[in-house]
């Protein structure tokens, strides 16, 4: 098996999704490929925008899928088949409902909580046992709204408070990398949130 990491960013390809809530995963992979270079470019045989970097010295794929959200399994797998990536070494970043604007938070494993994109790597990869960073969007409020909310644009203090929180989030990528996913979730779990709770 490899050492190496895939980093996954979850989204929809397209400038009308581009800005979208939907799309924080992307733009994680666009903060870490400003800090990192990784040279990200279209890559059929992924099926999607791959680059190779190496966050505090270990070697990792970025990879943002260019199936559309429901298919991103697709190009994930083929990814980790190809390097032999194995599961533990999978970080998926996606944008989630149940988190306010501004917080972050990494975990290890759990349920899709309805994200189409996890139902997506569920159904394409061994199992839920891959890193999920947990990218706050806030919820509408009805379930109704759910739709509209994740493929429109946040509001202005929103969408600064998403943008930190993920420039923060791509600053400790290298933490869990190297192994220390516990010193990460620190960082993560008391900056990016008012409270120092570590998340579910």
């Amino acid at each position: 098996m490899s050492e190496r990491w895939l980093v996954v960013g979850l989204g929809n390809p397209g400038s009308q999704y581009e800005r979208t809530r939907h799309n924080a995963g992307f733009w994680f992979i666009d903060a870490l490929d400003r800090l990192h270079v990784s040279g990200l470019k279209k890559d059929r045989k992924f099926h999607g925008l791959s680059g190779r970097a190496r966050p505090g010295g270990t070697e990792a794929v970025l990879l943002k899928p260019e199936t559309f959200m429901n298919d991103s399994g697709r190009s994930v797998r083929a990814v980790t088949d190809y390097f032999q990536i194995p599961l533990e070494r999978v970080l998926v970043a996606y944008d989630d409902l149940d988190l306010p604007p501004g917080t972050v938070r990494l975990k290890l494993g759990g349920g899709h909580g309805g994200h189409n994109g996890l139902r997506s790597l569920f159904s394409h990869l061994d199992g839920p046992g891959f890193w999920r960073l947990r990218i706050g969007i806030g919820h509408p409020g009805i379930r109704e709204a759910v739709t509209p909310w994740v493929l429109s644009r946040a509001g202005a203090a929103d969408e600064t408070a998403i943008m930190a929180a993920i420039d923060k989030a791509a600053e400790v990528v290298p933490e869990l990398l190297k192994g220390r996913p516990e010193r990460a979730m620190q960082t993560l779990h008391t900056v990016a949130s008012s409270d120092p709770a570590q998340g579910d």
